[in-house]
């Protein structure tokens, strides 16, 4: 006789695409969504608007939005992005790429062409006027981990996927959402979306986890080396406590300083090869022991090919483990490094961190003219715990690097991706993600030339962030690679600190022009109940000396020993 088995069930209801869409951004964890409207997308905005449970927040563009939305997800661990075919998607990609290179988790959702064009191939606005659709899906494939265009038949499993894919590999997704379905009804899981890692091979990790334990146990100066996916993945809670019971240093890649606690007694500094102190570059390249989570050699992220990581290293990323020949996959960072954390034996006795010799004041209190020195003494008493640092590439993010941080003040910068203007446009999303804490914006003048729009948002929506704005007359970072002088390397002079008056009139936004020490100080003084934005004068071929060291290593690599570096005067 033959029996037959019904599946369990699962309980469900009907709903349509567009609000089952939203109702899983919603249990992801989402709460406001950065874009701009288009005629393809216009529906589903409606649909968010009537369900009162998300904030639009409405950019000047789909690049700002990006950005917006890549710092967004950095503080809130996954983020939310709109746009409409064509137009939208390919402003947007330089930002989602962007969010690739960094290993931030967005949700890319792009109203596209209605299913009936596709399945009659009429020829549609937005698109290169040819009946070929795919092109947009196909550009994203480079530039998301997981891509889909949905319909009445996969929108309901396509939807889960792409946002737990997003979430569990820490990248960004696509997803199409063509204009005449979202209102379609679907039959849909009653039960929420729940982010949660898949669990690890259980071989694979007690054989990974107990290899790890036998090295770093045996080893003589093991050492921890951290890279942008300590962040993403929530792993210096296990690192800070491995570390204590091994009695080990942690050094920091520039991707990710200030997530581990720079009071730490393990904590060493940043290791940029030949670029850090001596005694970071003795703990992890001598190291017999080396812990590297996610370590990725750029040059911009290594000291320009200088670092010197020991073969031997246990290199641990978010799904996968090497250590020597033997590679793990199927094993989960967090989990895995919980495994290591509980199964280690504590230390006696290990590293022990020098005392640090006390900053010296520098002399920042007069009328001299500021410098890049004095500018960043003064901002370093400004810092306190707590606040959330966005550094634009370039002299910003160099003189952010040398600042000493107090405990919970992570620095949100593209170390790796590099692309000038993002900054402004992250700030407004680590705004909204985390309104309790006090968000600083470090940014030149070039830089903020590209996205300077998205301070209209910011003022829209009533956010206060302090903004720090180099005026030096253009690319300075770019003059310490090639084009001292290069009229390439200048930008118009704007009359920035009068920006907030122009792009919201009747705006209580504080601003200040400051040329000395002393006026720096004095503006940073001023009441933080509205945005502080402060431009500051200095000269265009002062720089940071790291940004110096970086900028002539770049030319370096970039242009070869015959290239125009060699020749007199060319760099700062």
């Amino acid at each position: 006789m033959t029996t037959t088995t019904t599946p369990p069930t699962t309980a469900s209801s009907t709903a349509t695409i567009g609000d089952f869409l939203l109702r899983r951004l919603r249990e992801a964890g989402i709460g406001h969504l950065f874009g701009v409207a288009g005629d393809y997308n216009l529906e589903f905005l409606l649909q968010m608007e009537e369900r009162h449970d998300f904030m639009w927040v409405g950019n000047c563009n789909e690049l700002n939005a990006s950005y917006a939305a890549d710092g967004y997800a950095r503080m809130n661990g996954i983020s939310g992005l709109v746009v409409t075919h064509g137009v939208g998607a390919w402003s947007a990609i330089n930002g989602v790429a962007g969010a690739y290179s960094e290993h931030v988790p967005v949700v890319c959702v792009c109203g596209s062409v209605p299913l009936k064009a596709l399945d009659r191939e009429l020829r549609m606005h937005h698109t290169s006027g040819e009946p070929e659709y795919d092109d947009v899906l196909r550009g994203y494939t480079q530039v998301t981990a997981a891509q889909a265009r949905l319909t009445p038949q996969n929108a309901v499993a396509e939807i889960d996927r792409l946002i737990l894919t997003a979430w569990r590999r820490k990248l960004p997704v696509y997803m199409e959402l063509p204009s005449d379905i979202a209102h379609l009804d679907v039959e849909v899981p009653s039960e929420p979306l729940v982010l949660a890692m898949p669990r690890s091979d259980p071989e694979r990790l007690a054989a990974c986890a107990g290899a790890i334990v036998t090295r770093l146990s045996n080893a003589r100066s093991p050492a921890i080396l951290l890279d942008l996916d300590a962040d993403r993945f929530q792993v210096t809670g296990e690192l800070l406590e491995l570390a204590a019971k091994l009695k080990a240093p942690i050094a920091a890649m520039n991707t990710c300083k200030g997530i581990v606690d720079e009071n730490s007694p393990y904590f060493l500094g940043l290791y940029a090869g030949s670029g850090s102190k001596p005694e970071i570059r003795e703990a992890v390249e001598h190291s017999d022991g080396l812990l590297a989570i996610g370590v990725r050699r750029v040059d911009t992220t290594c000291g320009g090919f200088s670092d010197g990581l020991p073969p031997g290293r246990i290199d641990a990323r978010g799904d996968g483990v090497d250590i020597g020949p033997e590679n793990y996959q199927g094993v989960h960072l967090k989990e895995l490094l919980r495994r290591v954390a509980d199964s280690v034996q504590g230390r006696e006795s290990g590293y022990s961190r020098p005392a640090r010799t006390p900053r010296e004041p520098g002399g920042v209190a007069g009328s001299d003219p500021l410098t890049q020195a004095a500018y960043w003494s003064v901002v370093q008493d400004f810092v306190r715990e707590g606040d959330v640092l966005i550094a634009e590439d370039g002299t910003s993010e160099a003189g952010c690097w040398g600042l000493d941080l107090p405990p919970r003040c992570p620095i949100v910068t593209q170390a790796v991706w590099g692309s000038i203007g993002y900054s402004v446009g992250a700030v407004l999303g680590t705004l909204l993600a985390a309104p309790e804490r006090r968000h600083l914006l470090f940014v030149g003048d070039g830089s903020f030339q590209l996205t300077a729009q998205e301070v209209s948002t910011m003022l829209r929506h009533s956010l206060k962030p302090v903004i720090f704005l180099i005026n030096n007359g253009g690319y300075t970072i770019e003059r310490t690679i090639c084009g001292r002088d290069g009229r390439f390397n200048d930008v118009a002079n704007w009359a920035y600190a009068d920006l907030p008056r122009v792009l919201h009139p009747g705006t209580n936004a504080r601003t200040a022009v400051v040329r000395t020490p002393a006026e720096l100080r004095d503006a940073l003084a001023a009441p933080h109940d509205s945005m502080i934005f402060i431009e500051a004068i200095m000269d265009k071929y002062d720089a940071p000396p790291t940004a110096v060291a970086s900028g002539h290593r770049m030319a370096d690599i970039d242009y070869g020993p015959r290239g125009p570096q060699h020749r007199p005067g060319v760099q700062i």
